[in-house]
């Protein structure tokens, strides 16, 4: 009897790992929680699984860092150069846009591998309960600069 193989589209993380991701901006500057910052990182991670093999499920940007759940294609780019990438346009993009001084990010940032979907939701709890932690909000629904690009299936 023949194998029968999953199609590349259906299954493209086939083992993949979840990466739960912090990256801070330089100096620790408050600048991340505004909708044309928002925007603009949205619209780039929506972009990465065709341009780079990254998808991007969960984010959360708080005023001077942002949480992200990534997860790669089979054919993606390494994580650091998908990581200079995504970072590089939003500053370019921002200092644009809305006149962002360089530099945004700070060089490295923070991962950490996901091995269960109980691994990812216990990291998205502790991330969506940062803003009422700062008292930005009082529920962590009520924090609009969040969301979900692609769920990332475990």
């Amino acid at each position: 009897m023949p194998e029968h193989r999953r199609l590349p589209h259906l299954q493209p993380f086939a083992g993949q790992p979840v990466i739960f991701l912090t990256v801070v901006t330089f100096d620790r500057r408050a600048c991340l929680a505004d909708r044309t910052v928002l925007a603009t990182l949205v619209a780039i991670w929506q972009r990465s699984p065709t341009r780079d093999g990254w998808f991007v499920g969960d984010y959360m940007l708080m005023p001077d860092h942002v949480h992200l759940f990534a997860r790669p294609a089979l054919e993606a780019k390494p994580l650091a150069r998908w990581m200079e990438t995504w970072k590089s346009l939003s500053a370019r993009q921002l200092k644009a846009s809305i006149g962002l001084k360089p530099p945004l990010w700070q060089r490295d940032y923070f991962d950490r591998f996901l091995r269960s979907a109980d691994n990812y939701a216990e990291k998205w709890n502790y991330v969506a309960m940062n803003s009422v932690r700062k008292g930005l909000c009082a529920l962590p629904e009520d924090w609009p600069w969040r969301g979900r690009l692609h769920d990332l299936c475990f």
